[in-house]
């Protein structure tokens, strides 16, 4: 009698051109379709008596072989790559006849997956949702056309955000590996773009953690009686001080200060103790303790995996819908609100007509949902297979909008109250742009309510757990592309590596905690990010649809959630996506930003630092590409057509086995 599926006998190793027979199953060459080959007595008429082709991987058939049959049902005259036994648990074990035996071996061991699909929901939702939610979609909301701005908004977000959105969290599902070795099974060539994200993911996490610094000691500070920011009588107060909201008549002039202005700059960032980039001074001890403190809680909520950070996003991806929701009730009842709503949604057509409008939707729509940082593949790997990451993209990706449509009249009901008391014009106060609009503007405004101190506490508080899920997404693209790059070395020694990259991105934040901090935060937001991940993620989207196959990535899409994806879909992989990535790109490096902080002019030289800083990235991919070429054997064209090939199966469930689709 043959062996059974459940048989706990050995499997042996076989050797090119031989036979499989152990357990009723075979697979082939790589070179050769798929075969499976059960007990004779157990042969479904569906599957090998009529030779019909079974789709049993990705892509690749299983067809029966028509080749003589014993009584055991073996069959002979096959070339054997791999075999899989199952034993009478769930646990599955495959053995290659090749180099990559140990690696294949180690793949099939049963991946972590999230404890609920809510907290893999709630993750996606806290990575995509930031603090850009906040103070980028409104600002660039009412500089470019106000309510007619929804419109591009709208578009790029259906033919650019969306499908590349939908794209990575279907490939980081179906390949289950992170950033970097889910090029194996891809396009090998490509594997440099894993290498680039995890240097993008650090220059992040080396300036994103100072931000949440400033709202750490903000927060601090709020739990006072008054608030410090509301008057002029402090030691960092200069003459130029000027509180309106005080009882007394008091004249704005062209060198006032408000308060909120010079508890920022002079306070929390000190940037007076600065000369620029080239005399950036001392460490601030008060940011670097806020930061360490940030940096302990990131590495405790992330340490032992998905399991524990699914956990935390409970608290800090839905605390900030809470606040959300206060703080508009709250503007929306403060004098001049109306003002404020009414400069944010008062179309101006004739914006859509320049082109920088378009660009700067395409580029909001794209930070937003945050598609090429290695978190959507990190986060889907964790996923069940068959999990329906079609309605996670669409579900996601539209909670992620609609929330930077609703902060925006969070934000601009209470500028209406700011002009309304200073007595000008919306525009006038709405100048500012980025962290200023958070920390001066929304502070001050803050400060002069009825309860100034509780919605101070609640405010700041929103900001860290909107910035905290947003960390813990990045650094786990990198902790999941590494370890599954080396499993042999990190797979049992997570809390170890997690702590050294927690130590790493602290002793790299350090130039963010001088008093120059301010003016290295700008440079790497400018530079460091933007540029790098468009491209990064073009790449991405070309090697995905033209290498590796628009056909065979719809196909295992098929395998994962029973249907293939339509023609809008394909359409856009194919082709809408690369070109809006190819367009916003463009755009970025034929105009690059001026930067300017404060009253400080960046020099020409800042530019080049930038730019250098942002190829450092992206120069991983051509690098990876020459070594990939040269240390494969063959021929020039033989080298080109193993690196584009796929060189590791991927594993996917067959019922209660699990088979390696090659």
């Amino acid at each position: 009698e043959t062996e059974p599926l459940t048989s706990k006998k050995d499997v042996s190793d076989c050797n090119e051109g031989e036979d499989c027979k152990e357990n009723g199953l075979l697979v082939r060459n790589p070179k050769s379709a798929s075969r499976i080959v059960e007990d004779g007595n157990k042969v479904h008429p569906s599957q090998g008596d009529k030779g019909e082709a079974a789709q049993i991987s990705n892509g690749f058939s299983g067809v029966q072989s028509s080749a003589p049959r014993n009584g055991m049902g073996e069959v002979e005259d096959a070339q054997c790559t791999a075999l899989a036994a199952a034993t009478t648990t769930t646990t599955t074990t495959s053995t290659t006849c090749g180099a990559e035996g140990q690696q294949q071996l180690m793949e099939l061991e049963d991946r972590e997956t999230w404890s609920k699909k809510i907290d893999f929901l709630l993750s996606v939702i806290g990575y995509a949702v930031d603090l850009g939610n906040v103070w980028r979609f409104p600002y660039i909301c009412y500089q470019n056309g106000g309510g007619a701005f929804l419109i591009p908004y709208t578009i790029m977000a259906i033919f650019g955000g969306i499908p590349l959105f939908y794209m990575e969290l279907a490939l980081g599902q179906y390949h289950r590996n992170g950033c970097i070795s889910i090029w194996r099974k891809i396009c090998p060539i490509f594997k440099g773009i894993g290498f680039a994200i995890c240097v993008i993911d650090l220059y992040v996490a080396s300036y994103y953690n100072t931000i949440m610094a400033w709202a750490f000691y903000y927060l601090v500070s709020s739990f006072t009686a008054e608030l410090p920011w509301t008057s002029c009588t402090n030691a960092w107060n200069t003459g130029n001080c000027t509180n309106y909201f005080s009882k007394d008549n008091v004249s704005w002039s062209l060198h006032s200060i408000s308060p909120a202005e010079e508890f920022y700059t002079r306070q929390v960032l000190q940037v007076h103790r600065s000369n620029g980039l080239d005399d950036l001074g001392g460490i601030s001890w008060q940011l670097t303790l806020c930061l360490l403190l940030i940096f302990t809680i990131v590495y405790f909520s992330i340490w032992k995996g998905v399991k524990t950070s699914g956990k935390v996003v409970w608290v800090t991806a839905t605390f900030p819908y809470i606040i959300l929701f206060i703080l508009l009730v709250r503007g929306a009842t403060l004098p001049g609100a109306w003002r404020g709503v009414l400069y944010y949604l008062k179309p101006d057509w004739q914006k859509l007509l320049a082109t920088e409008v378009w660009v700067d939707a395409a580029a909001q729509i794209f930070f937003s949902l945050g598609p090429g940082f290695g978190v959507l593949l990190a986060y889907a790997s964790y996923n069940k297979f068959h999990n329906n990451c079609y309605q996670d993209a669409l579900v996601t990706s539209t909670v992620n909008c609609v929330t930077s449509f609703v902060s925006g009249f969070v934000i601009f009901t209470v500028l209406g109250y700011m002009a309304e008391m200073r007595n000008e014009d919306v525009s006038e106060v709405a100048k500012d742009a980025g962290p200023s609009l958070l920390f001066i503007t929304y502070a001050e405004a803050i400060a002069n309510m009825p309860a100034s101190t509780f919605f101070a506490i609640i405010f700041f508080l929103m900001l860290l757990t909107l910035g905290l899920d947003s960390t813990f997404a990045g650094l786990e693209g990198v902790i999941t592309g590494v370890l599954d790059e080396f499993p042999h070395v990190w797979s049992k020694r997570r809390e170890l590596f997690v702590l050294g990259l927690t130590i790493i991105c602290f002793l790299g934040s350090l130039a963010t905690l001088t008093f120059g901090g301010a003016y290295v935060v700008k440079l790497f937001e400018e530079y460091a990010t933007g540029p790098a991940v468009l491209t990064v993620v073009f790449l991405e989207a070309v090697a995905v649809a033209w290498f590796y196959g628009i056909t065979q990535f719809c196909n295992d899409v098929k395998e994962m959630l029973g249907f293939t994806p339509g023609w809008y879909w394909r359409v856009c992989w194919v082709a809408i996506s690369p070109i809006f990535l190819l367009f916003v790109t463009c755009s970025f490096l034929s105009n690059p930003p001026e930067l300017r902080l404060f009253d400080y002019h960046y020099p020409y030289w800042t530019t080049v630092v930038g730019y250098c800083i942002g190829t450092s990235s992206v120069i991983c991919i051509p690098i990876y590409m020459v070594y990939r070429l040269i240390v494969t054997p063959g021929t020039l064209k033989e080298r080109i057509l193993k690196s584009i090939t796929p060189e590791t199966a991927t594993e996917i469930p067959f019922g209660d086995i699990r088979m390696n689709a090659v």
